[in-house]
């Protein structure tokens, strides 16, 4: 039988094969030299067992995650930020919490009930891990709540933006509010008594809802009722020129319309997290929309996992609530009011420009911008002269990506398209293209992935639109999400212009023009025909069956990525230990995969220096004696959601980098289909280690790991991308 060490063995590092890396030819940089690694270093049993003696080597990746919304928190208490821009980042920590009890903890819980309780690699039982986390959670809840309540509220009222409570109401202002209510709020109220003749409602996840004590004068009887918040109405509603009372407080005040002749006794907030994973089993599934369309219905009563109630709610309506809902009194948080401040979108949307992050618009990139014509750039010109490396959002999305599948879905020249979809917007200009390109005859080709979590019902949707309009839609492979980043367009350019061509993008973020300019990401256009060949490949084994799953330029999950990925840390290993220059980098949303860290660990203690950025969780732990004492961890939060995957290597000095859509977790590198390529010209490269050089800058703000799995503020005073919309400003007033 297999011990929990021999699970988190780097997978890869008894098999690996002779690695030689060829030649890159640019015609702008000429050939760059390369080295052969031969032998490559392979881990011997006695060095993997030193690796091995460290048996607290991984930290919890859900405590790790805690600490990442705790991340975020700070950012809310930091009085540096813009005002309103502190109060989205409020609202952005009750979604992810959120997010965390319904996925995490609910699977935790589930894996408990049904006898699955497997200690995790951080050596913590889950029933252990479950304790830490509603100790934390309520912690970071409570301290949330007072950094609304005792921060930003004061602050927001001396700017002139007034969040009250009823009792704050003026006269006129109260007259407004129950003009509003008697209009817009009472015609759509459903109350719900308990009684022998009524049971206790259902409470779906995320609601808000009042619970209600009221009393018959004539009997003096009892009864409990709720009354649930609507969710379509605006949840701070604006009562004067910046001033705002949550809806739950004019509802509150005039229950007596909707129990008329009775005594409101008690009014209480409360809502409910439950769990809203959704599994499906596909084996059994011969049609995987219906399949997954019962399954959304089914999520709506999945068993609750949270109760937050006001803390001035009595003890008698907790012990019912809890009572009927089956909460454990753990799973009671009991908070300040108003609670659920995902509301506070609304508030951060006020046009009050001065008290938010400066007006930054996305820039085309330089290789896409014609200064001497208002024309758009034909993007298959520019691509022919030279792969184009984009970094959204400082690269504009629309003007690069978005143009490119634009202009290929109007191109008669273009023969056929090929995507994948994981998320986009609501109104995508990307689906339009792809209904006008099949509508005008091309061969379109969608692979939709209708399981991207909270996203699912959009997608299928979107699948069925798809269809409709006579595109090829899959939904890529049984067992697996396909989660990868690519677009490829087929071009016919004539005998004199090389016949049949290939234009790729490979991407680290979605084909989602909203997201595009919040998030952080990097994509390659390409033209390459040795990465061409890789991704018509990978359409094909995606679309139908093939049995070739060797690709030249890509690494793709679940087979190749953590192994490929391991090879280059050996690699690293072997320069080193040659005397040779090496260095390993990588930028990602997560480090938790014990396999991939094991390695790491190898790296460190052959004294490879190794730099992770990480915006979320990091399951490695640096600094410890022995073991990672060549490993820096740092965090970078801000403006934009730091999202792209980057693997740079320094490669005993001709150094390497590979962009792509995996995260080195599980789920990523095993469950599923990942792509990862290696970036053809060596300036390209340069970038990417430029963007690591400014990030583990000494005066780069940032967060930086500790071995006992804090974080914490290196004081640093540069932002980081304050200082990348300064260089492409720059770039764009010299016409680079």
């Amino acid at each position: 039988m297999s011990t929990p060490r021999d699970t988190y063995r780097s997978p890869g590092s008894e098999r690996l094969e002779r690695m030689t890396l060829e030649p890159t030819a640019d015609p702008d940089l000429g050939t760059v030299e390369t080295f052969d690694v031969d032998p490559p270093y392979v881990p011997d049993h006695e060095a993997l067992a030193a690796v091995e003696e460290f048996e607290e080597r991984f930290l919890d990746r859900e405590l790790s995650w805690l600490h990442f919304n705790q991340r975020v928190l700070e950012l809310a208490e930091s009085p540096s930020l813009p005002l309103l821009e502190r109060v989205r980042f409020l609202a952005i920590f009750t979604s992810n919490l959120d997010e965390f009890f319904m996925v995490r903890v609910a699977g935790l819980k589930r894996r408990i009930a049904a006898g699955l309780a497997v200690r995790a690699a951080s050596g913590l039982m889950p029933r252990e891990v479950l304790e830490l986390i509603w100790r934390t959670t309520r912690e970071l809840s409570e301290r949330h709540a007072s950094v609304f309540s005792d921060q930003v509220v004061p602050a927001l009222w001396k700017e002139g933006i007034e969040l009250v409570r009823w009792d704050d109401l003026t006269a006129t202002e109260q007259k407004h509010c129950k003009k509003l209510f008697k209009e817009r709020v009472f015609p759509i109220l459903t109350p719900l008594a308990v009684d022998p003749a009524h049971p206790f409602p259902y409470i779906s996840g995320l609601s808000l809802n009042l619970a209600v004590l009221i009393r018959d004068p004539r009997t003096g009887k009892e009864h409990f009722a709720r009354v649930k918040v609507p969710p379509n109405l605006t949840r701070f509603v604006p009562v004067g020129n910046d001033r705002f009372v949550p809806l739950e407080d004019i509802i509150g005040v005039h229950l007596k319309r909707l129990f008329p002749g009775m005594d409101v006794l008690e009014v209480h907030t409360f809502r409910v997290t439950r769990n809203e994973d959704v599994e499906v089993e596909e084996d059994d599934a011969e049609n995987l929309l219906a399949a997954l369309e019962k399954e959304l219905l089914r999520r709506r009563f999945g068993p609750p996992v949270r109760l937050e109630v006001e803390e001035s709610i009595s003890d008698s309506v907790l012990e019912l609530l809890v009572s009927e809902l089956g909460i454990s009194p753990s799973e009671v948080f009991r908070l300040p009011g108003p609670l659920d401040l995902r509301g506070l979108h609304a508030i951060a949307d006020i046009d009050r420009e001065e008290l938010k992050y400066p007006t930054f618009l996305p820039t085309t990139h330089h290789r896409l911008a014609d200064v001497e014509s208002a024309a758009p750039v034909d993007v298959f010109k520019a691509a022919r002269r030279r792969d184009i490396l984009l970094h959204h959002p400082y690269d504009s999305f629309a003007t690069s990506v978005q143009r490119f599948i634009e202009q290929a879905a109007a191109d008669p020249h273009v023969l056929a398209i090929k995507q994948t979809l994981y998320r986009t917007s609501g109104d995508s200009p990307i689906i339009d293209a792809l209904i006008d390109a099949a509508e005008s005859g091309k061969q379109v080709l969608v692979l939709v992935e209708i399981k991207a979590r909270f996203d699912e019902q959009a997608n299928i949707r979107w699948a069925r639109k798809l269809e409709q309009a006579g595109c090829h839609v899959v939904y890529g492979l049984i067992g697996l999400k396909t989660h990868c980043k690519l677009a490829m367009v087929v071009r016919d350019e004539g005998v004199y212009g090389g016949g049949i061509r290939r234009y790729t993008h490979i991407g680290t973020g979605n084909y989602n023009p909203k997201t595009s300019r919040l998030y952080e990401d990097y994509g390659l256009i390409t033209t390459d025909e040795a990465i061409g060949e890789d991704v018509a490949h990978l359409f094909n084994n995606l679309s139908g069956w093939s049995r070739d799953a060797s690709y030249e330029q890509l690494l793709v999950a679940p087979a190749t990525v953590r192994t490929g990925i391991v090879e280059q840390i050996h690699a690293e290993i072997a320069h080193h230990q040659a005397g040779r220059p090496a260095r390993i980098r990588i930028k990602a949303n997560s480090v938790v995969d014990e396999g991939v860290i094991d390695a790491l660990y190898l790296a460190s203690q052959a004294g490879v220096p190794v730099e992770l950025l990480v915006r979320g969780i990091c399951a490695l732990r640096p600094g410890v004696p022995g073991l990672s004492e060549t490993i820096a961890v740092r965090s970078i939060l801000g403006r934009f959601l730091e999202h792209s995957r980057l693997f740079w290597f320094a490669n005993g000095g001709d150094p390497t980098a590979w962009i792509g859509s995996a995260d080195l977790m599980h789920r990523n590198l095993d469950r599923r289909v990942e792509v990862l390529v290696r970036l053809p010209l060596a300036d390209h490269i340069l970038a990417i280690g430029e963007l690591f050089d400014l990030s583990f800058e000494p005066s780069t703000s940032a967060w930086v790991l500790d071995s006992d799995g804090s974080w914490t503020r290196n004081g640093g005073d540069v932002d980081l991308q304050e200082t990348l919309i300064e260089q492409q400003r720059r770039r764009r007033t010299v016409g680079a």
